[in-house]
């Protein structure tokens, strides 16, 4: 069962189910603002799908530098990013829209959730979460979602 949910695991942390160069893409909205505001960047939500999800929790599906000019200047404002988001759920259910259980996006949404409740309600994820947070403190923020104290 162990090695079963540790195999879940590792499949999560290292297939995001994204396959993109954007480095917003895939994180939640909250996580994306917060680390591009960390940055000196403004954030505009560019557009959205959905409305079941409040925005922080919505999934940046693209970003990209926005494309307007500053006054009658003409110079390029460089410090504003759009972030598009899709603000459904993560798996469809009953009355609420969202990636099908069968589709690649359902069945990382499913991995995740699984390793989500693994870390949060095992002694093994915890111990999991403890040893792989000092080992690889360069992994992103995703791969410790449900580790306690997270």
């Amino acid at each position: 069962m162990v090695a079963g949910a540790v195999g879940v695991l590792a499949a999560s942390v290292f297939d995001s189910g994204v396959a993109s160069a954007d480095p917003y893409a895939g994180e939640t909205y909250g996580d994306a603002a917060s680390s591009l505001s960390g940055a000196g960047m403004t954030v505009v939500v560019g557009g959205r799908v959905g409305s079941d999800l409040p925005t922080e929790k919505c999934t940046v599906t693209r970003s990209q530098k926005a494309p307007w000019v500053k006054g009658d200047s003409f110079q390029p404002v460089n410090n504003t990013m759009l972030l598009f988001l899709n603000c459904n759920q993560a798996v469809a259910s009953a009355g609420k829209p969202g990636n099908s259980a069968a589709s690649p996006e359902g069945q990382q949404a499913l991995k995740d959730e699984r390793a989500y409740e693994w870390k949060s309600t095992t002694e093994e994820g915890a111990q999991w979460c403890a040893e792989n947070m000092k080992a690889h403190p360069d992994w992103n923020s995703s791969a410790w979602a449900g580790c306690p104290g997270t």
